[in-house]
C-alpha cells in the first residue's frame, strides 16, 4: 500500500487535554493507523497543558495579526504522538476548562478561537509545512468544522477531507455577522453552505464541504438522519447520506488492561476473573460504601447531563436503596444533577457513594470493581465507558440507542452471548426494570455462579480495540484520495 498522510485537527487530546470521549479518540487513533501504513499528525491548541507538554518543540513559521494577535505554527511531540500546536497566547493562555470561562460559560471569542484552529489546519493542507504535506485532512467535531470550508475557499489544489461528528449536539453556532472576520467569502453563507438558521454553524460548513462524514457508530448514522435526531440537519445528512458512514470507537487497550492496570489493586483476566474480587472491596471502600461482596454494585462514570439520563437514574433510586444495592458515581456536570446525587449520598451513607469531579485512576476502580456499569443516555454517539466496561468484566446497564446499541448484547437477544442489558426504552420505568432485571440476574448467580460468570467472560471477550475501527478509517481515506486522483 502506498503510504498515507493525514492531518487530524482537534480542540483536545488524550493524555495531555480530556474534557470527553473526543480526546481519547483522537490520541489512540493514530497509533491505530500506524498497522495501516497512514502516518498522523494532530494539530490541537496552544492550551497552557499543551505547551507544557510538548517536547522537542520547534517553531515552523510564524502567523502575525492572526485573528486578533501574534501566533506560531510549532511542531513537536508527546510520547508516541506527533503533533502541531498553534501558539497562539492571545487565544489560549487561559487555564481550566478549553470551551468555558470560570464562570462556567463559553469563551466569548470561541468563534475565534477555533477558526484559528482551523485557519492553522488549512494553511498545513496547502503546503505550508513542506516537510509533511497531508493527503487527507481529518477534522473532529464543530471546533473543527471550518477545516474543509477554508480549503474549498482557498481556490486551491488541496487534500481531502473527512469530518468526525462524535456528538451532532454541538453545532459551534455563532452570530452572522462573525462572517467577514472570521475570512470567509458573502458566498459562503447561503442554506448550501454554513447559513443555519440565521446564524453561522460551523459544525454545518464541515459536513456540507468535507468529502466524507463519519460518524462513530452505526446506528447513530442512521438515528441522525432522522429529523427528531438530526437536531436541525437531519435533511442535510439524507442529502449526505452515501457519504456518511458510521465506524465504532475503539479504545487504547493498553491503557485500559485489567492485567496491568496501576490503577487497580488486583489484575485479573479471563483467566483469573477471580481476582477482580479484590477491586470491589477497594472501590467499596474508597467511596464510602460498606463492603460486601455479596450486594450487588452499580457504577457510574459519566457527565451529569440529561443527554447522559442522569435524571432517569435519579428516578430509580428508590428501587436501588429499597433493595439493598449500591451506586458508586463519579462525574460533573450540571449543578441540579450535582446536588441531587450528592443528597441521595448523604442520605444513604454506605449505600451511595459520590465524587463530583473527574479522575481517572477513580474510574479504572470503578470500571474494575462494579458489578455493572449504568449507561442510561437518551442518545449516545458511540459511548467509551461501556467499551472499557466490557473489558473489564462489568456488566453494562444501557439504552438501546446509538453506539449503545451497537456494542452491548442483551440477554434476550441471545442468550448464552449476552454481554450486558438494554432498556426497552428511554424512560425511568424501562430503566427502573432493567436495574431489576440485572439484580436478578447477579442475586441469581448465588446459587448459579455460570450464567453471570459467562457474561462477564463474554464482556472481556469482546473486542473493544483500534485493530479493525482503524482498518475502516485508512480504507475511507484511500477511497477520497482515488476519487479525487486525476483520471489518466
Amino acid at each position: 500500500m502506498t503510504p498515507l498522510r493525514v492531518l487530524s485537527v482537534a480542540s483536545e487530546v488524550y493524555p495531555i487535554v480530556k474534557t470527553g470521549g473526543l480526546a481519547d479518540v483522537v490520541g489512540a487513533l493514530p497509533w491505530a493507523l500506524m498497522a495501516e501504513d497512514v502516518e498522523v499528525r494532530t494539530l490541537i491548541p496552544g492550551y497552557p497543558a499543551v505547551m507544557t507538554a510538548l517536547e522537542q518543540a520547534s517553531e515552523i513559521s510564524s502567523l502575525p495579526n492572526f485573528f486578533g494577535g501574534n501566533a506560531r505554527l510549532l511542531g513537536g511531540s508527546h510520547g508516541a504522538l506527533d503533533l502541531f500546536v498553534l501558539d497562539a497566547p492571545h487565544l489560549y493562555d487561559r487555564e481550566g476548562n478549553p470551551y468555558l470561562g470560570p464562570d462556567g460559560k463559553d469563551w466569548p471569542d470561541n468563534a475565534f478561537r477555533f477558526a484559528a484552529l482551523a485557519r492553522a489546519a488549512s494553511y498545513i493542507g496547502l503546503g505550508a509545512v513542506p516537510a509533511f504535506v497531508p493527503d487527507i485532512v481529518h477534522g473532529h467535531d464543530w471546533q473543527a468544522g471550518l477545516v474543509p470550508a477554508y480549503l474549498l475557499y482557498s481556490h486551491r489544489p488541496h487534500p481531502g477531507t473527512v469530518m468526525t461528528v462524535h456528538n451532532l449536539a454541538f453545532q459551534g453556532r455563532f452570530p452572522r455577522h462573525f462572517l467577514p472576520p472570521l475570512g470567509l467569502p458573502p458566498e459562503s453563507f447561503s442554506i448550501y453552505g454554513l447559513e443555519y438558521y440565521g446564524d453561522i454553524s460551523f459544525l454545518k460548513a464541515g459536513l456540507q464541504f468535507a468529502d466524507k462524514i463519519t460518524t462513530v457508530s452505526p446506528t447513530y448514522a442512521r438515528e441522525i438522519q432522522s429529523d427528531e435526531q438530526g437536531m436541525g440537519l437531519g435533511g442535510l445528512l439524507r442529502q449526505r447520506a452515501s457519504d456518511l458512514v458510521g465506524i465504532l470507537n475503539g479504545i487504547d487497550t493498553a491503557v485500559w488492561d485489567p492485567g496491568s492496570d496501576s490503577a487497580i489493586p488486583s489484575h485479573f483476566g479471563i483467566e483469573r476473573i477471580e481476582a477482580r474480587a479484590p477491586n470491589k472491596a477497594a472501590l467499596q471502600t474508597r467511596m464510602g460504601l460498606q463492603v460486601a461482596p455479596e450486594t450487588f454494585l452499580l457504577g457510574v462514570v459519566s457527565r451529569l447531563t440529561s443527554q447522559k439520563g442522569l435524571d432517569l437514574l435519579l428516578s430509580c433510586l428508590p428501587t436501588l436503596t429499597g433493595s439493598g444495592i449500591q451506586l458508586a458515581l463519579l462525574g460533573d456536570g450540571e449543578a441540579e444533577l450535582r446536588d441531587a446525587f450528592r443528597a441521595a449520598a448523604a442520605h444513604h451513607p454506605g449505600q451511595i457513594g459520590v465524587v463530583i469531579g473527574y479522575d481517572e485512576s477513580l474510574a479504572h476502580l470503578i470500571q474494575a470493581g462494579c458489578d455493572a456499569l449504568v449507561v442510561p443516555s437518551r442518545f449516545e454517539p458511540c459511548g467509551l465507558t461501556q467499551l472499557c466496561a466490557l473489558r473489564y468484566g462489568a456488566l453494562p446497564i444501557v439504552t438501546a440507542v446509538g453506539g449503545l446499541a451497537d456494542t452491548v448484547i442483551d440477554e434476550t437477544e441471545a442468550g448464552v452471548a449476552a454481554t450486558g442489558f438494554k432498556c426497552a426504552s428511554v424512560t425511568a420505568e424501562a430503566l427502573d426494570q432493567t436495574l431489576r432485571r440485572a439484580a436478578a440476574a447477579f442475586y441469581a448467580s448465588r446459587s448459579n455462579a455460570a450464567n453471570w460468570t459467562r457474561m462477564q467472560l463474554n464482556a472481556m471477550l469482546t473486542d473493544v480495540s483500534w485493530r479493525h475501527r482503524a482498518g475502516r478509517y485508512a480504507e475511507l481515506y484511500r477511497q477520497i484520495v482515488a476519487q479525487r486522483r486525476p483520471a489518466g
